[in-house]
């Protein structure tokens, strides 16, 4: 086994102030790391920043942050990758931290956990609705993760090339959460100062609309990952609410021998009959669930490890 190869990828949109800053800090931290940025169709410069900061710059035309990232995961090739945002908020002096706990503990994702030195820097309303999405995902998938959003984490080769990456936006964040909670990965967490944007630098995140994407994409994944719970849900909502419309009526039926109100009493028979179509989803979806899970499990195993957890401080590696 040889040394780890590290690789820091960072996805840009209109970064040009903050982007070679963000190179350099991660190059002092990480001499041996090699840093790749996507651009995501910038109009400011930030190609040419990049680029002469000394960071091997691509570029990604299908706009969104998901895309960028998984155009970079397929075709990156490293050991360790470190992916941040272009915009100078995280600290790069934990790179250090991150990087070393991941491969001392045999780990696939280390998140950076925020904690602000300024009211600006993180906002109470990211801060409440952050908090608010990241105790429904632990509450569906298992309490694993205290800032499911952070935009700044280390992966292990065989995380990042076996996740699917089927987002496009700033739901990225929550689909690899979900994916190493799914598959019950080995992760961590490490506190990580986050500071305000520069001045003139302007934040790409959407409040309400892209804090709406993430509460539709843990619904959808939800779907996708526990459909037992998402449809047992339906039916017991149906369920019910037949049992309320029918009630009256079967209880009038045995005292008079009468059904006077018919129209009812079919609406309740139909609701209940899609209740049960739809619980009949749910035990039949979970079973083709469980086998997709079991590939995605057999895949990830099958990609090697080229490191051990003797391996050097990451910071003094070569990429001989």
């Amino acid at each position: 086994m040889s040394e780890p190869t590290i690789a820091v990828l960072i996805p840009c949109f209109n970064e040009s102030l903050t982007i070679e800053k963000v190179i350099r800090d991660f190059r002092a931290v990480l001499p041996a790391c090699t840093v790749f940025v996507y651009d995501n169709n910038s109009t400011d410069g930030t190609v040419e920043v990049a680029r002469s900061a000394g960071a091997i710059v691509r570029r990604e035309s299908q706009q969104g942050k998901g895309n960028v990232v998984r155009r970079m995961f397929a075709d990156v090739e490293a050991d360790i990758f470190v992916l941040v945002d272009g915009d100078d908020t995280y600290d790069a002096s934990s790179a250090r931290e991150l990087t070393d706990k991941l491969i001392r503990e045999s780990l696939d994702m280390v998140s950076a956990t925020r904690f602000d030195t300024s009211a600006a820097a993180y906002r109470a309303g990211h801060r409440f609705g952050n908090r608010v999405l990241t105790a429904f995902v632990a509450a569906i998938f298992g309490n694993r993760s205290t800032d499911m959003l952070s935009g700044y984490r280390v992966f292990s080769r065989r995380f990042v090339k076996s996740f699917p990456a089927l987002t496009t936006g700033f739901e990225i964040e929550t689909e690899l959460t979900v994916h190493a909670l799914e598959l019950r990965l080995p992760i961590a967490e490490v506190p990580c100062r986050y500071r305000e944007r520069p001045a003139g630098s302007v934040s790409k995140l959407h409040t309400y609309s892209d804090g709406v994407r993430i509460a539709r994409t843990i619904v959808a994944l939800i779907k996708e990952e526990k459909p037992l719970l998402f449809f047992g849900a339906i039916a017991a909502v149906l369920a019910t609410t037949s049992i309320v419309l029918g009630t009256p009526i079967v209880i009038q039926y045995y005292a008079t021998g009468l059904v006077p109100r018919l129209p009812t009493a079919v609406l309740a028979t139909g609701i209940m009959l899609v209740a049960t179509l739809s619980a009949t989803c749910g035990v039949i979806l979970d079973t083709v669930t469980r086998g997709r899970k079991e590939l995605k499990r057999l895949r990830y195993l099958s990609i090697p490890i080229r490191y051990t957890t003797s391996s050097r401080n990451p910071c003094e590696l070569s990429t001989s």
